[in-house]
């Protein structure tokens, strides 16, 4: 059908100032198709899917780790058939037949073809013939088979199994309506607040060229002030096909805004009279304007930060994202809890629910293109496919405020040129989002390119070092060693300035942080659904090969309290950064795909996990944080201590109330406190003042708590201080690091020997050493590392130990890895003790990955003959300089000296020899495709 733009003539203003609020309703009649069906493979119930209704042979293989199981798979061609009965009112409309969310279908009425569909996101409408009151047969078949859409769609999160899966059915609405022969296609609404207005687009379908009426009324609806905008009526003339109106309306003086802090929502009642008939859409819009400014994103005047989260989609008990805004809405408030403003969603597009509950809560959202992969301009098939759904997707979901960016999907590679154009048609078509051609794409290797509004990417190009990164953890194949927090010094008073100086529009940080926690099997019970767990529970069986049953929850506490000083490392380095655009965290809660990605601190339904307090996590994700720059953690008590203090300031205004800070020691025999004042303007990252302080009080080991609070925001930071003493003399203490006769006859002669081997002598019996929890997934990054030929990571998660243990007296730890660790264990070899007795424990044990679950030992100890041995797996050699390392060996030869110095594992000479000599079982672990290329780069 032609558009036509039609002048229209104001037909006057109600004299009514104010428009009684009231829930606008449809006018149009419904036949509703929700109820029994039959399929091709047996009765069901629609809306639904093969999986929820158990069509197809149930899954006999319960021996995939790679991700959850879907208990009843299929893929391929399902027939749906139902008999509706057409009413007498619906004589002399035009019928449309409504599936909200399905995968490419055809329909048939009465044996008769209607028609085919191929896209994902939006729904599927179909117009019907005349259908005469009555009995109709419906017929409708959908395919989720891999030739119902371009192979590459297949590895994004809008198909794949390993989040919301390939799923077979009708979702969400599903209905047949009737409507007038002139009706109102769609309503589109363009927020001018510079203007104080909005421009309304109407689009009317007409069977013949006519007069009509358009009635235009609204009122903000989710707010706790009123306001109700001036009705409209219009008068416009109809010709044949498709009409555009546009309709500027008149916000008032005083217009509600929408963003994260006052998420004001209008509703707006368009109606249309045309003779005696008369039909309506009512759409809700946002006022608001979100533009760029430099390197920083704005609404509505004021700089903001992203705090994302990654989304694949990941709903274990439907295998589907919800279709009712109540369930979106319970998830964005668990997400704003842990201060989250913003989603990201990988190569997929929620449903409808999902905007309008992110429009009511305030969450910024990034939706994307289904891709994963190569965008080429001779992949025409791929190419139409993609700018199709782009271009529905503008259409169906373009009016939610929420809707705040678009990007053409994950990690591509895609011919500039190709995507620009994509783009530069996007724009012209609807200027409410912005736009970037994919989040990290080529691993941000290539950098910044002209023609997108912002950059999500893990790098700024390539560099020395960690120079051009703006994210502070990777995969052992894609930085050295893991990046700049497992491989650098522990400090926060370093920022991401030098790389985003690279790009001239806001950067975000792709997918920070991937820290593996290691999982509680008490949540196998939750999996009710379309999928299980087999997965969590052969981990939990692989446990009992090494007798580490009874840890399962000690470790996935270690790991967890690990995880988040990690997370809030990660997180700070980017609210330090003047200018940054924001992060999309990989992730707030787990993801079960890519060979079981254990990474959240909530688990797969959202639920917290138990191992930190919401409020402790908004203190670091926050719209305004307090930050201490520290050039490190371990001091030794000669030192002046000097820590400067800022603000990262994304209210809405300057900030002006003081910063009080405390640092008061564990068992606050020690303590200081003062005041800062402060003045940070809004969008900055502004210093507020110095803290200084002699620590020669301090006469023993300590940790320090520094507490940062003003107004309602507060925020924390461990430091560690030494006394400044000589090397602690060895003594009668005998150390070695040769398993050689010496060290036999010392042993059977009693001594107390601190056992140190030499690393290239244990290679086969160890493993790596590692600071921060292992990246992302084990088996997927293994094989990835592997097949790059590059070094794969160690894997392991966190120190497990007693902070009340006497080898620990003089070395103030909890149970788990801290920044006091970081160069215990970067100059460490994990010995592999699977050989030892059941019930045996290293004093400091570390865990590992769930792929091998080894009995790792950091420190360890054995009574051989008349002897006791401490076996250390730290090259303190490496470490005598540091605070925290010459501290550590002077802990551990106090105890070796003291009478707590009692080992209870009795060992002979020769089960010592053999435990260094080992063969080490070696599962074999093989990871999942990844679409990604991880050959590039120069890392």
């Amino acid at each position: 059908m032609k558009n036509r733009i039609l002048s229209v003539a104001i037909f006057g203003l109600s004299i009514m100032a104010q428009l009684t609020a009231q829930n606008f309703t449809s006018l149009r009649e419904q036949i509703q198709l929700a109820g029994e069906w039959q399929s091709s493979l047996g009765p069901c119930r629609l809306p639904g899917t093969t999986d929820e209704n158990r069509l197809g042979e149930k899954n006999r293989d319960t021996l995939i780790t790679y991700q959850l199981t879907r208990l009843y798979p299929y893929s391929g061609e399902v027939t749906y058939t139902r008999e509706i009965e057409i009413p007498k009112t619906f004589r002399g409309k035009k019928l449309f037949l409504v599936m909200e969310r399905t995968k490419p279908s055809t329909l048939w009425v009465d044996g008769d073809s209607i028609g085919s569909y191929g896209h994902l996101y939006a729904p599927h409408r179909y117009e019907l013939p005349v259908l005469a009151a009555g009995k109709h047969q419906l017929r409708i078949r959908i395919d989720n088979s891999p030739t119902s859409v371009p192979k590459e769609i297949q590895g994004s999160h809008a198909w794949t199994d390993a989040t919301q899966t390939n799923w077979n059915g009708i979702l969400g609405e599903f209905y047949i309506e009737a409507v007038p022969d002139a009706f109102i296609q769609s309503v589109q609404v363009y927020p001018q607040v510079d203007k104080k207005q909005a421009l309304v687009v109407v689009e009317v379908d007409a069977e013949k060229d006519g007069k009509g009426t358009l009635d235009v009324e609204g009122y903000a609806w989710n707010t706790p002030g009123k306001h109700t905008l001036l009705p409209q009526q219009l008068t416009v003339h109809l010709k044949k096909g498709r009409n555009k109106v546009e309709i500027p309306i008149s916000m008032g003086d005083a217009p509600l805004l929408w963003s994260e802090f006052h998420p004001a929502l209008y509703k707006l009642n368009v109606t249309l009279r045309s003779g005696k008939n008369r039909d309506n859409r009512v759409v809700d819009f946002g006022m608001r304007k979100f533009e760029v400014q430099g390197t920083q994103f704005v609404i509505n005047g004021y700089k903001t930060f992203m705090r994302g989260k990654h989304d694949a989609c990941v709903f274990p008990l439907t295998g589907y994202g919800p279709m009712d805004v109540a369930s979106w809405q319970r998830v964005f408030r668990i997400a704003k809890q842990y201060g989250i403003n913003h989603y990201r969603c990988h190569s997929f597009t929620p449903p409808r629910a999902a905007l309008e509950a992110a429009d009511i809560e305030g969450i910024y959202y990034q939706i994307e293109l289904p891709l994963w992969g190569y965008i080429k301009r001779e992949n025409t098939v791929l190419n139409d496919f993609l700018k199709r759904e782009g271009d529905m997707l503008l259409e169906h979901f373009g009016n939610h405020p929420s809707f705040m960016m678009l990007g053409l999907g994950n990690e591509l590679d895609a011919e500039i040129d190709v995507v620009r154009e994509w783009l530069d048609d996007f724009r012209s078509r609807d200027n409410r989002h912005l736009y970037c051609y994919g989040s990290n794409n080529n691993l941000g290797w290539k950098g910044p390119q002209e023609g997108e509004d912002f950059f999500v990417t893990c790098r700024v190009g390539g560099g020395d070092g960690y120079t051009t990164h703006v994210r502070a953890s990777f995969a052992y194949v894609d930085a050295e060693k893991g990046g700049i927090l497992n491989n650098t010094r522990p400090a926060t008073d370093k920022d991401y300035s030098g790389a985003i100086a690279r790009c001239p529009r806001p950067v975000v940080g792709h997918e920070n942080c991937q820290f593996q926690i290691y999982p509680d099997y008490g949540q196998i019970s939750k999996y009710t659904g379309v999928l299980y767990p087999y997965n969590l529970e052969i981990f939990r069986d692989r446990l009992k090969e090494n007798h580490l049953s009874s840890q399962a929850k000690s470790f996935h506490q270690a790991t967890g309290h690990f995880s988040i000083e990690c997370y809030k490392a990660d997180m700070e380095y980017a609210f330090r950064t003047p200018g940054f655009g924001g992060f999309q965290l990989l992730d707030l809660q787990d993801y079960p795909g890519q060979g079981s990605a254990l990474v959240g601190i909530l688990d797969a339904f959202m639920d917290s996990k138990g191992i930190v307090e919401p409020e402790t996590f908004y203190g670091f994700c926050a719209p305004l944080v307090p930050l201490a720059l520290m050039k490190d953690h371990c001091w030794l008590n000669t030192q002046r201590l000097h820590i400067d203090v800022a603000l990262s300031n994304y209210v809405e205004g300057d900030w002006d109330e003081p910063v009080r800070w405390s640092l008061v020691s564990d068992d606050s025999g020690w303590k200081r406190e003062g005041q800062l004042s402060a003045s940070v303007s809004q969008g900055e990252v502004g210093r507020v003042g110095s803290i200084e302080l002699s620590l020669s009080a301090i006469k023993e080991a300590r940790r320090l708590t520094l507490t940062l609070s003003t107004g309602e925001y507060r925020n924390y930071y461990h430091l560690w201080v030494y006394p400044d003493e000589s090397a602690e003399p060895e003594g009668s203490v005998y150390v070695t690091s040769r398993l050689d006769d010496d060290l036999k006859k010392k042993l059977e002669n009693g001594a107390s020997v601190l056992f140190i081997p030499e690393h290239d002598s244990i290679l086969a019996q160890s493993v790596g050493g590692m600071f921060t929890p292992d990246y992302w997934n084990y088996s997927m990054f293994k094989t990835i590392s592997e097949n790059a030929g590059k070094e794969v990571s160690p894997g392991t998660l966190s120190i497990l130990t007693d902070p009340m243990h006497p080898l620990l007296k003089y070395f103030p730890t909890e149970d788990h890895s801290d920044w006091q660790w970081w160069s215990i264990t970067r100059n460490s070899r994990p010995m592999i003790l699977n050989a030892t007795r059941s019930e045996y424990r290293p004093l400091v044990q570390v865990v590992d990955n769930i792929e091998r679950n080894h009995k790792l030992g950091l420190v360890f100890e054995f009574a051989v003959g008349k002897g006791k041995i401490l076996v250390c797996m730290t090259n303190l050699r490496a470490i005598a300089d540091m605070p925290e390392g010459k501290h550590f060996r002077t802990s551990l030869l106090r105890y070796v000296k003291s009478d707590a110095f009692r080992p209870v594992e009795q060992l002979t000479w020769e089960e010592l020899n053999a435990l260094f000599h080992a063969d080490i079982n070696q599962r074999m672990i093989i990871g999942v495709k990844n679409e990604s290329d991880y050959t590039i780069g120069n890392d």
